[in-house]
């Protein structure tokens, strides 16, 4: 949407992602993420740590995606993710009365960072969207080595194509050899009309 402020962050979970259902029956999770600035201090030799950002961030899930059931199943407290989103501001009144607002992180992708750890992907499985791999559908194994897109709905393309053989090109009048005698190239031939009355140029 124009106008919104998305940004990327890098960081580590200060705690474990709290997946919660709000009144209107949606599932939603929260979650902060403090990132740390470094610096190469000359003097020490040392990395130091600046200012540490905190950022309250919330995912939903919506009929498409199970985004905030993923989070609190996948991540936990500690772990370094990367995660991109929009700014959002919201403003709510305090226990004491007073007026606070805050600033949020409204995540649309996260994912771990793979720096210093690794991680075990499965998809799951979707009655929408495009799905990879699949017999009767989808993209069908993709680029097959020069052979071009091999993907088609109903499994179309490299199995489902015709293979074409290759044949010799019928008879191409422009690779042939030029017959002796011949005034190709020069006005005035049969070819071009030249054998009218009409004066050449």
């Amino acid at each position: 949407m124009a106008g919104e402020t998305i940004i990327t962050i890098v960081g580590n979970l200060t705690r474990d992602p709290e997946l919660r259902t709000v009144g209107s029956g949606s599932t939603v999770v929260n979650f902060t993420i403090a990132s740390s600035s470094r610096q190469f201090n000359r003097n020490t030799n040392q990395w130091e740590d600046g200012d540490t950002l905190f950022l309250n961030c919330s995912a939903w899930d919506s009929a498409r995606n199970s985004l905030a059931s993923n989070i609190a199943n996948s991540l936990s407290k500690g772990m370094t993710v990367i995660a991109q989103g929009r700014l959002t501001q919201r403003s709510y009144q305090a226990q004491d009365g007073s007026q606070r607002t805050v600033v949020e992180l409204r995540v649309d992708d996260i994912g771990p960072s793979l720096r210093r750890a690794t991680a075990q992907v499965n998809r799951q499985s979707s009655s929408s969207g495009f799905v990879g791999n699949q017999q009767q559908g989808g993209f069908n194994g993709g680029y097959q080595g020069g052979a071009g897109y091999a993907g088609g709905a109903n499994g179309f393309g490299a199995q489902g194509a015709p293979q074409q053989q290759a044949q010799a090109p019928v008879s191409d009048p422009w690779n042939s050899a030029e017959p002796s005698g011949s005034s190709f190239g020069s006005f005035g031939t049969s070819e071009f009309g030249g054998g009218s009355d009409e004066p050449e140029f």
